[in-house]
């Protein structure tokens, strides 16, 4: 009992800390300490809840990775309607409506505030004594859907509330705001999808309301959603506001994330405003579209009121659309690194957003059916900020008579293998093992080290050998000579040799191994290993049959149809048979059947001398052991090399047996198989 309240007490200091750290790094963009700093109390967390689960809270920041997934969301009904704006697209309609605000008011002049209009998605949160317990959208305005547990993967929207000095927390707050993605995130985002061939997001708001609408949690948490609030519904306990600015810093006094916003007196003030923020909007971090207008003062927007569902107090200035018009001079297909196939328009340059562009994204062959677009075609082209150009429309008045759609091709353009859809028939593929567009990604993954472990392979090296023509085919890389390497750039003989001797060392390798050196989509190294269990030499999997490989453990129907074409194409075949006639030669898995690992947990920590922590993990998962990546009481060993950290504090603390790297070798040598 008392290990538990130690544990209890441990565990809601260290939710409080973190907390803290979070408000600090994604609220006040101030951090008082280092990732790492951050990392190691947050697997202190971890640990405590994985030995004690009943201290692990809904507000924990472990659960910031995403909870169970939902079969489908619950309905949220608003206690007060959420509102939508209407929208201004010149200066002629603003000037309408701050008449007919004025003289709604009796007013001469009437004082404004200015935010940034981000392009996302409406939400709305609810705190109870200051811990957030429910969060929907915007739906129709009365009618929302509960998105609680996507919410709660967003790290600048905090758990619990985190009051400055002073300030009191209601017993129920409810808040609204909007959802959105940064400029810079989505980049990366679009950069990791392109690299998994996943189709490409056309605009941040489309990657936020499609991710914060995901069933399944986990995948909302792998999406870098932000928020910002700038709404807050009168409850028992929230004060009695005078103006709108005063309403926003009250939310910040509370540790909740505000845009940026602006004081404006009258109609002239607002232009300024207008002005600033359309000549600096591509300087923002975040996408925006325009300029929410909102009368300040409390008590003038009560008496405002509102018509149907827009407030009469409030508008959105919208900017004038970046888009220009422009002629497709040809469409091709882009091969990327993961072979999927994407079309792009090849486009009369033309100035969008102050950017020459000549080439505009067609995402892939769904999206070019459902725009319909041609060689030769008028189209509108758009560019918001460091967004993809994009076609938005087809002139078809202005079509040429001799237009023909394009035809899809049916085989690669770079390689000739087949190109097959996805299984959510999205994205089409090349399914060529060597094909030059996806070589340079594919070499460096084959020579990874929880592939073939080629050292002193990598990016560069990679990129020289597929550029000078040198290798085609993983088997060109064992074909390299000395000779051959000295003509590359700064590769001396030291480094030759080296890369040598790692190429010749990497024939033996496991058929795990080299079932995952294949880049085969969806085969991670944990498949790999279930693969290489099942087929113990490659040829197998050439005779295998599709329901074959579906009895594969953790081996779905999509994942099997994948494996099962990728082994049937006679390019992928003749790689991997050239791969045996160079000399590599995967052995088959040895598990054991007894000794000191089987059925044993493991944990590594810090670095050994004599082998890398891929290779000890492969070790003692040959031995019937399973690595885990903290430590329990169930852990059965810890093994600490170097510089170990937490973990071997932790096993100390726990009593969990240490080995040494020496003790490891020693322990490794008395394996039952000898």
């Amino acid at each position: 009992m008392d290990d538990f309240k130690t544990a209890e007490a441990r565990a809601r200091e260290l939710r409080r800390e973190l907390a803290h750290h979070n408000h600090r790094y994604y609220v006040l963009d101030s951090p008082e300490i280092s990732d790492i700093q951050y990392d190691t109390l947050m697997r202190e967390l971890q640990g405590l809840e994985e030995q004690h689960p009943s201290l692990q809270t809904p507000d924990s920041p472990t659960q910031r990775v995403g909870g169970k997934a939902a079969d489908e969301f619950g309905q949220v009904v608003h206690r007060v309607p959420m509102l939508s704006l209407a929208n201004l697209f010149e200066d002629e309609g603003l000037v309408e409506f701050d008449e007919r605000v004025r003289k709604l008011l009796g007013q001469p002049a009437v004082t404004y505030v200015c935010e940034p209009k981000l392009d996302g998605l409406a939400i709305a949160l609810r705190f109870e004594k200051g811990i957030f317990v429910q969060g929907a959208t915007r739906g129709d305005g009365t009618t929302g859907e509960d998105v609680t547990g996507n919410l709660r993967t967003i790290r600048s929207l905090p758990m619990e509330l985190f009051p400055l000095d002073g300030v009191k927390v209601p017993a129920v707050l409810e808040v609204r705001g909007e959802v959105f993605i940064r400029k810079a995130d989505f980049q990366k985002l679009n950069e990791k999808r392109e690299e998994e061939g996943e189709p490409l997001f056309a605009n941040p708001r489309n990657a936020a309301a499609g991710s914060l609408r995901q069933l399944d949690p986990k995948e909302t948490a792998a999406r870098p959603l932000s928020v910002y609030l700038y709404e807050c519904v009168p409850t028992e306990g929230v004060p009695a506001f005078k103006s709108h600015i005063e309403k926003l810093e009250y939310l910040k006094s509370l540790g909740l994330p505000i845009n940026r916003y602006v004081r404006a007196e009258g109609i002239d003030g607002v232009r300024q405003a207008y002005d600033a923020s359309l000549k600096g909007r591509h300087e923002l971090p975040f996408e925006v579209d325009g300029m929410v207008v909102k009368v300040d003062d409390e008590d003038q927007r009560k008496r405002l009121g509102q018509v149907s569902k827009s407030p009469r107090w409030a508008v959105a200035y919208k900017f004038p659309p970046e888009e220009e018009s422009t002629e497709v001079l040809d469409i091709g297909i882009q091969v990327g690194r993961t072979g999927a196939l994407t079309p792009v328009a090849h486009l009369k340059p033309v100035k969008v957003g102050g950017v020459m562009v000549a080439r505009a994204t067609l995402h892939n062959e769904d999206e070019l059916r459902r725009k319909d677009v041609r060689k030769g075609d008028t189209v509108f082209v758009r560019r918001a900020g460091d967004v993809i150009p994009e076609i938005v429309s087809t002139v078809l008045s202005k079509r040429p008579e001799s237009s023909q759609p394009f035809e899809f091709p049916k085989h690669c353009p770079v390689c000739g293998a087949a190109a097959v859809k996805d299984e959510d028939g999205a994205v089409i593929r090349c399914t060529g093992a060597s094909c030059p567009a996806q070589l340079v990604e594919k070499i460096r993954h084959f020579a990874s080290r929880i592939a073939m472990d080629i050292e002193g392979l990598g990016d560069k090296l990679a990129a020289q050998l597929v550029a000078t023509g040198t290798v085609k085919t993983f088997a060109d890389l064992y074909a390299l000579t000395k000779q051959k390497l000295l003509t590359l750039e700064r590769m001396g003989d030291k480094s030759a040799d080296n890369l040598l001797e790692s190429l010749e060392h990497s024939k033996g390798t496991t058929q795990r191994r080299f079932l995952y050196a294949l880049g085969i989509r969806h085969v991670g190294d944990a498949t790999a290993k279930a693969l290489a269990e099942g087929f113990p030499d490659v040829h197998q999997l050439f005779k295998a049959s599709l329901e074959d490989i579906s009895r594969v453990k953790d081996v779905g129907p999509v994942m099997a149809q994948v494996i099962h074409a990728f082994f049937q194409e006679p390019q992928n075949r003749e790689a991997i048979l050239a791969l045996l006639n160079a000399g590599v030669s995967p052995a088959p898995p040895q598990v054991s059947t007894g000794g000191p690992f089987v059925g044993k947990t493991v944990v590594l920590t810090g670095s050994m001398t004599g082998m890398n922590r891929d290779q000890a993990k492969e070790e003692v998962e040959r031995r019937g052991g399973k690595v885990a990546g903290s430590v329990s009481r169930k852990t059965d060993f810890v093994v600490a090399g170097d510089d170990a950290g937490s973990k071997l504090k932790k096993a100390q603390e726990l009593g969990v047996r240490i080995l040494d790297e020496q003790a490891f070798l020693q322990l490794l040598q008395t394996d039952a198989r000898g």
